[in-house]
């Protein structure tokens, strides 16, 4: 396995804890306030930062699983091109999500993001099969 498909999984790994560390911070916050914990507005602050972490979690796993069965099958300069393309796609749609003014309304770096994070599954899913 490649320097750089390890440091994007790394690197993979640290934004979903970071997403999952603003939860609590915005959790502390609220609690400290006697703030409501589970708020459905759609622009609640809260609200966005768990499901930017959600939403990484949904995919960042499976993607580093993919990553690290395309690195078994395979030394190809495509496996590390996949990593960053993952890495990136992924830091996109966080970004697009905690700027957003609300969940209700979709941004650029959001759905470039969302479309990205489609885009690099699937093509690692049938990378790792052409692999065998």
């Amino acid at each position: 396995m490649s320097t750089i498909t390890i440091v994007c999984i790394a690197l993979l790994g640290v934004l979903l804890f970071l997403l999952g560390a603003n939860v609590t911070r915005h959790r502390a916050i609220r609690g400290a306030n006697g703030g409501d914990q589970a708020s459905t507005d759609p622009a609640d602050r809260l609200l966005i930062a768990v499901r930017a972490h959600g939403n990484a979690a949904e995919y960042i796993p499976t993607m580093i699983v993919l990553l690290l069965v395309c690195s078994a099958l395979s030394d190809s300069w495509w496996v590390d091109a996949l990593a960053i393309a993952a890495f990136a796609v992924r830091a996109l749609h966080a970004v697009g999500m905690l700027t957003a003014k609300t969940l209700a309304a979709h941004g650029p770096l959001r759905d470039m993001g969302a479309l990205g994070t489609y885009l690099v599954g699937i093509t690692l899913g049938v990378s790792a099969i052409v692999f065998i």
